[in-house]
C-alpha cells in the first residue's frame, strides 16, 4: 500500500539546533504522533558552537521565490501539491507523489537553492538549508487533512 502523501518539513541552516527549546526531529523522533527530541541546552550549544557558517532566514524575497520553486517544481514532476507554507526558518509541504519522500525532499530544496542563487539571494558557497528534513508518510485522509491544516493554520503569524 503506497502513502496518500508525505508531509515534508525542513528548516534553514542553524536557525532550529537539536536540542533547541522547540523541540526537533531525527531518525528516531520521526514516526507519526510520537515525541520530538526534548530540549537539551548542552546539545544545543555543543550544536551551535559546531556552525559552519551563520544562521540563514529567508526574507520575505525569499520566501516568495521558495514558494513558486516548490509550485513550480511539483507541476513539472506531476506532483500534486496539498499544501505548502515558507516560513522565515522553515518550510511545510504536503505533496503526493510516486517517488520516495527523500527524494521530493531533496529536489526541492536542491531548485529552491539554485534559484535563490540565480536572484543573488544567496551566495554560491552559502548554507541555506539543514541536512536532510522530517519525511512522514500520510497514509488515511484524515492525516492528510491533518497535515494540511497543521501547515496553513498552526504556525501562527505569518512572519
Amino acid at each position: 500500500m503506497a502513502p496518500l502523501a508525505y508531509f515534508l518539513t525542513w528548516t534553514t541552516y542553524a536557525t532550529w539546533l537539536h536540542g533547541d527549546d522547540r523541540g526537533s526531529v531525527d531518525p528516531e523522533h520521526n514516526a507519526y504522533q510520537t515525541p520530538v527530541l526534548p530540549p537539551n541546552a548542552l546539545r544545543a550549544s555543543d550544536r551551535n558552537e559546531s556552525l559552519a557558517a551563520a544562521p540563514f532566514t529567508l526574507n520575505e524575497g525569499a520566501r516568495e521565490i521558495v514558494r513558486k520553486t516548490i509550485e513550480r517544481h511539483s507541476k513539472v514532476r506531476r506532483w500534486t501539491l496539498l499544501q505548502l507554507n515558507v516560513r522565515t526558518n522553515h518550510v511545510h509541504v504536503v505533496v503526493a507523489a510516486a517517488e520516495a519522500p527523500e527524494v521530493v525532499l531533496a529536489q526541492f530544496k536542491a531548485w529552491c537553492t539554485r534559484r535563490l542563487r540565480e536572484a543573488g539571494l544567496v551566495g554560491a558557497r552559502d548554507r541555506v538549508w539543514t541536512e536532510h528534513g522530517s519525511t512522514r508518510y500520510l497514509w488515511t485522509e484524515d492525516s492528510v487533512v491533518r497535515a494540511r491544516q497543521y501547515t496553513r493554520d498552526g504556525q501562527g503569524p505569518d512572519i
